[in-house]
């Protein structure tokens, strides 16, 4: 390694996350094994031309990811027991031009595994949701008492057309520091994310009209879509990246009937990727100059654990050609269907739509959130949520490694309340979620998340519930299950 050579990507990065990337890479291609020394701090601060605060500040975030241990006296060293060897899922194949997108007929295989999933089961691992105890119920029911007892009206006075006026001004405030400057009037509040993406795609498209989409999606965009009579085309996403832009660029090219890209840039499901700012800068521009709209789900970038504030697609937005929309439900409360949209040029159809379609939402939840998250108690929150997150997410990865089948991979996201899976070659999800589902344990298929067979083996695991020895065992019962079909 030179001197004061450091070749990262992406440049806008802070410098520790910079270093950091740069020995990770250097250990997921085996120059540095498990066990293995890590240079001083002061070695690293002097090779890299950084300051010790930044050198220290790296390997405290590998540390805190699970790819090094400090060892009393002696320093930091790659860490021997993680499951480097299933880190990366298997990257799509974005070279070949018949691959990179094409239209699939939507079936019925979505509704048919949705259907089966109803059933009673002993431990759910197919949800992208946390448990009950992540979120603070006891602070929001004695917040919807007090509310009650102020305001004894709430349930008998009309609500207002496009959201509380206190809860758009906290989330407005939020908002700043995703880069987004908004004006409260600007925002509506929906019935979660669904209805804000639902709204969206019927603002700027019809039935017949042709929607790009990440490939692999959330089976409920699909599902929106396959209602409104649209055809999704499915646009190849990396796990590291989010959607390939090469890709989408092509597909622009090649059809001229597109709409609209719906993204999800921030720990996508079901990948967890986060896209990287120039990626986002470009993606804004390609459709902008496309003339196509940019619908972003960003219902998720609260519950990224650490690193710098993530920039929005809408705060790159100059002329109001990205439809922003976003949500409460995995990130303050599951039972409160709160989301909300910024719809830039669309706007006032989008009013028009939510008006026809559903008209107000209720008062009472929207304050109740406007009181907790204007408040410091949503920063605890959030940073609580953070850190458990976190310790789930590396046991779920943990006990992958030691009861799953050799040739498992699986995404570790920087984030959320699920992971990834990539089975050995030759198993299907399909079979592997039946199988499951008999011993009352229930997981997401891979066949849920695309309307093609490419994705059938790969699950989506949930790692929002407590490690408890139910969901231990329900691992571990899970793991057999694939050894069976492996054999």
């Amino acid at each position: 390694m030179d001197n004061k050579t450091l070749l990262l990507q992406p440049p806008e990065a802070p410098l520790y996350r910079q270093l950091a990337s740069h020995y990770l890479e250097a250990m997921q291609s085996r120059v540095l094994h498990p066990g293995d020394k890590m240079p001083s701090v002061r070695t690293l601060a002097r090779q890299h031309a950084l300051s010790l605060s930044t050198a220290l500040q790296a390997c405290r975030f590998l540390e805190s990811e699970g790819w090094l241990e400090a060892r009393p006296r002696s320093g930091y060293f790659v860490k021997s027991k993680k499951s480097c060897d299933m880190m990366a899922v298997t990257e799509p194949d974005m070279t070949r031009p018949h691959d990179i997108a094409q239209f699939i007929g939507i079936h019925q295989k979505v509704s048919e595994i949705i259907s089966m999933g109803q059933r009673k089961v002993r431990v759910n691992l197919g949800r992208a949701a946390g448990a009950p105890e992540l979120y603070p119920g006891k602070q929001l029911n004695a917040l919807a008492a007090r509310e009650l007892r102020l305001h004894p009206d709430l349930f008998t006075k009309q609500s207002r057309p496009t959201g509380n006026t206190a809860f758009k001004d906290v989330l407005a405030k939020r908002a700043l520091a995703s880069g987004m400057k908004l004006n409260p009037d600007e925002i509506l509040v929906t019935n979660g994310c669904i209805e804000a993406l639902n709204l969206a795609l019927r603002a700027v498209a019809q039935a017949g009209d042709v929607i790009a989409v990440e490939s692999p999606t959330f089976y409920g965009l699909l599902q929106v879509m396959e209602s409104l009579g649209m055809k999704a085309l499915e646009i190849p996403t990396s796990a590291q990246t989010g959607i390939s832009l090469e890709a989408l660029e092509l597909a622009i090219q090649t059809y001229d009937n597109i709409k609209a890209v719906v993204v999800v840039p921030h720990l996508q499901n079901p990948l967890g990727s986060i896209m990287p700012e120039t990626h986002k800068k470009r993606l804004v521009r390609m459709c902008e100059n496309a003339h196509i709209a940019l619908i972003e789900d960003d219902s998720y970038s609260a519950l990224v654990h650490d690193g710098p504030p993530l920039t929005s697609l809408k705060a790159h937005d100059t002329t109001g050609n990205v439809i922003h929309c976003a949500s409460l439900h995995k990130i303050l409360a599951p039972g409160m269907r709160i989301g909300w949209m910024v719809a830039g040029r669309w706007q006032a159809r989008v009013n028009m739509l939510k008006y026809a379609q559903t008209r107000y939402n209720d008062e009472w939840s929207q304050t109740i959130a406007a009181k907790f998250m204007g408040s410091p108690a949503y920063d605890r929150h959030l940073r609580k949520i953070r850190g458990t997150l976190r310790v789930q997410r590396d046991l779920t990865a943990e006990i992958i490694s030691r009861y799953f089948p050799v040739g498992t991979r699986c995404s570790l996201p920087n984030g959320g309340v699920s992971i990834w899976v990539e089975l050995p070659a030759g198993l299907s999800s399909k079979k592997i979620f039946e199988a499951a589902l008999a011993r009352q344990i229930l997981i997401s298929p891979g066949l849920l998340f695309s309307n093609s067979p490419r994705f059938d083996h790969f699950i989506r695991l949930n790692c929002g519930m407590p490690f408890s020895d139910e969901v231990k065992q329900a691992y571990i019962d899970l793991g057999s299950i694939i050894h069976a079909q492996h054999e």
